[in-house]
């Protein structure tokens, strides 16, 4: 008999490329809820389980688990870009800290098998070796521009660790990079900073501004990679409680990640880098061992491959 995968956010980028995913697998009758999209239903329609709901609202997360869940994949968030966490850093909080509370609560009182948590990377200091999930102490300074956002997620974190502990409910936390690939947001306004970069590409013909200086390091990662990894820890966390760095362990400056994208787009265009746009100016490395071998989890891939999945 199949298991009962409830899929939060299943009209967001993590979230359709979860259905997508798991529906080959053949494994799972599943279940997405969606807020405000009102063409979610389109994707996979008679496949998927399609269910409208506002996960800040106790009423409506019961109802989503109408019927039983086996396995949760949080997917639904107040997700937007680095403006915002400068300009409207509140926006990252609340509801995502209200739904989250209330998912976990429900999970732990029906006995869901497994919980998996998206959390972040903006919680660590750049250290200049790579940061293990150990590493991080529990406290963000509040000068930090995700000081907000990071303090919501490591209070989920302990969360997923304290119904862990309290019920028959696995959780695991990922500590997730930069993801990227197909059904990421594309809109200028919204997109983060890997999917803006191809659309202003696509548009520019002579340069393309750059915003900071170019020296900014990211570590990126396919969600092909990611499902990969949820896959295997669903089929063999042994433990209650998981906490994972997930990346692919290598960086990349924001200028080699530039020339990158340029060069699949097949154009000649100068980088015109503006230092008054925001940027946050880090070079962090993440340990990815812990994912990697305790799940036997190969996460490299192919980043031209990536870049013309956002253009097909």
């Amino acid at each position: 008999m199949k298991k009962k995968m409830l899929i939060c956010g299943g009209a967001g980028f993590h979230g359709r490329n979860a259905i997508e995913y798991f529906l080959n697998t053949g494994k799972y009758d599943i279940k997405a809820t969606w807020h405000r999209n009102a063409d979610a239903t389109e994707f996979y329609n008679g496949d998927v389980e399609w269910i409208q709901v506002d996960l800040t609202k106790p009423w409506d997360v019961k109802r989503a688990f109408y019927r039983g869940v086996d396995i949760i994949l949080q997917y639904a968030a107040v997700s937007t870009n680095l403006k915002d966490a400068f300009e409207k850093p509140y926006l990252h909080v609340t509801d995502n800290a209200v739904m989250n509370s209330l998912i976990f609560k429900q999970a732990y009182e029906e006995k869901v098998e497994h919980v998996i948590f998206p959390s972040c990377t903006v919680m660590y200091k750049d250290l200049g070796t790579p940061v293990k999930e150990e590493d991080f102490l529990g406290t963000i300074g509040s000068d930090e521009v995700y000081y907000g956002a990071g303090t919501t997620k490591v209070y989920l974190e302990n969360m997923c660790k304290f119904y862990s502990e309290l019920g028959e409910t696995k959780f695991t936390a990922l500590r997730q990079t930069n993801i990227i690939g197909k059904y990421d947001k594309t809109d200028l306004d919204k997109a983060h900073f890997f999917a803006a970069m191809i659309q202003k590409i696509n548009n520019a013909t002579e340069s393309v501004e750059v915003w900071g200086d170019g020296t900014e390091e990211k570590d990126l990662l396919s969600v092909g990679k990611l499902m990969e990894l949820i896959e295997l820890i669903i089929e063999n966390q042994s433990s209650k409680f998981e906490l994972l760095n997930v990346g692919s362990g290598k960086n990349m400056s924001i200028k080699e990640i530039v020339k990158k994208i340029i060069e699949a787009s097949g154009k000649k265009l100068d980088m015109v880098f503006d230092t008054s746009k925001p940027s946050r100016n880090i070079k962090l490395k993440l340990d990815v061992s812990k994912a990697k071998d305790g799940f036997n989890w190969n996460n490299t891939f192919d980043m031209k491959e990536i870049i013309n999945e956002y253009n097909n």
